[in-house]
């Protein structure tokens, strides 16, 4: 099978997808909207963190164009932006990684 040539516009939705990916709060939210919208207060009561966290956290998510809102009435719910998303996140979930048990401890983290 070819592989398919990665174009400019390919490598920056990667890498917003990296940057989503690279903070436990934000995947949390990914995780959570897989399966239906959520209100932002309660995507935070389910992940621990306060509501200016989840706000910030879900404008970054937009910002990297993988949540949108969804208007209602006075308030907004949020859903994954592309339906391709769930799937790909349930991938990702499968596989399985082999991490050195010394990687990413303390000040010798080199993944940074």
């Amino acid at each position: 099978m070819p592989t398919a040539t990665a174009s400019v516009t390919h490598t920056a939705a990667l890498a917003r997808l990296g940057h989503a990916l690279s903070d436990s709060t934000r995947v949390g939210v990914l995780l959570a909207l897989r399966e239906a919208p959520a209100y932002p207060s309660d995507l935070a009561d389910a992940l621990g963190v306060s509501r200016q966290v989840m706000s910030n956290q879900l404008a970054c998510l937009r910002g990297c164009g993988l949540v949108e809102a969804i208007p209602d009435g006075r308030r907004s719910s949020y859903r994954l932006a592309d339906p391709h998303l769930a799937p790909a996140l349930n991938e990702l979930l499968q596989v399985v990684l082999y991490v050195e048990p010394g990687c990413c401890a303390g000040d010798t983290c080199t993944c940074a």
